[in-house]
């Protein structure tokens, strides 16, 4: 499995609970479309213990996407940069109300 995980803020403007039901959307659209393995629940930064060591990220919100394969990671990625409906337009109404976004790409080694 190839997983990604999405680290980000909301734009001071943004509530979080239509970003939430924006990224809902986005992960149904995708899962139709068969380019997703799975998704996980929408978390918050947990800064304020020991265990949290990462002093130079500031973003509070992470998401992770998961895909089965190379094949399916890429079919992703091409299936929103094809603008192929509905999915480009959930990732668009979703990624236009976040800020400071990172992303991060690793596979199981199993």
């Amino acid at each position: 499995m190839i997983h990604m995980l999405s680290g980000f803020n909301l734009k001071d403007d943004e509530s979080l609970e239509t970003f939430r039901a924006d990224y809902a959307a986005f992960v149904k659209d995708l899962e139709a479309a068969g380019v997703i393995a799975g998704a996980s629940p929408l978390a918050r930064r947990v800064a304020d213990t020991p265990m949290d060591t990462v002093e130079d990220n500031p973003r509070q919100y992470f998401s992770v996407l998961s895909f089965r394969d190379r094949a399916q990671l890429d079919a992703s990625y091409a299936h929103i940069e094809a603008r192929a409906a509905p999915g480009t337009s959930s990732h668009l109404t979703m990624y236009r109300r976040l800020r400071d976004t990172v992303f991060t790409c690793w596979e199981d080694m199993g």
